[in-house]
Parts: C-alpha cells; structure tokens; sequence
C-alpha cells in the first residue's frame, strides 16, 4: 500500500526564495484594500505552502517552533488576497481581508501598538534649471 505524496511548495516558487540561515522568508502582511500594513510574520516553505493553497496565512513561529494560522486561537483571520515575492526573493508581501486585529497586544496593526520613533523628517530636494 503506497502513501498519496505529501503536498509541497511548487519548485518553481521555492527556487525564488532567497532564505535566512534559518530557512525562513520575511512575510509583510498587508490590508488588501486600504493598503495598511498589518504586521511582519516569517514563512519557511511548508508555511508559504499552506497559505498559497488554503487561502489563510499560515506562519512559522520562531519562538514556538511550530505552524500557526492566524485567527485560530483569536478569532482576528486573515484571508489570502494576493502574495506577490520581492525583486530579491527574500521578502514576500502577503494582501489580506483582515478579521479583527493582526497584532496579539489587541491592536489594529503591530506598527500601531509599537508606537512611532523619533525619526528627521527629509524632503525631496528641488528642481532648478529647467527640464532636462
């Protein structure tokens, strides 16, 4: 009696992805339509696997070690859009329908409950001497 094969990652994406030392890709998590950005996760290819082909985020949880969708403890899904990789590979921009809250302090977005940093405002330097 032969096993059905374990479903993976279509090599075509997998030869894309340019992983840290732990196997692991950047997934900047997106609101689809107001173009907010929820939070940052962290995808190997089984996880990029799960969310390409269930249509829920599926992360990799580097304290943990272990798989977790988002929402199933919390309620607060999110409902694959689109995924589109990086031109570097190493970075993938998840679009999502979020449900609730993306952060676990309860916040919309994580970039919310962290607060902002004392950053030098720059501007764009001005154009003299015509068109070119």
């Amino acid at each position: 009696m032969s096993s059905a094969p374990v479903p993976t990652l279509d090599p075509a994406v997998a030869e894309r992805l340019r992983h840290d030392p732990n196997g692991l890709v950047a997934a900047i998590v997106q609101q689809h339509d107001t173009r907010e950005v929820l939070m940052l996760g962290w995808m190997d290819d089984e996880a990029l696997h799960r969310t390409l082909t269930s249509g829920r985020v599926v992360f990799w949880s580097r304290s943990r070690q272990e798989y977790w969708r988002k929402g199933d403890t919390s309620g607060n899904a999110q409902y694959v859009k689109a995924v589109s990789l990086d031109c570097d590979g190493d970075a993938l921009l998840v679009e999502v329908d979020q449900v609730g809250a993306a952060c676990h302090t309860g916040s919309r977005t994580c970039f919310e409950a962290g607060g902002p940093l004392p950053a030098l405002v720059g501007a764009r330097p001005t154009e003299t001497g015509g068109s070119r």
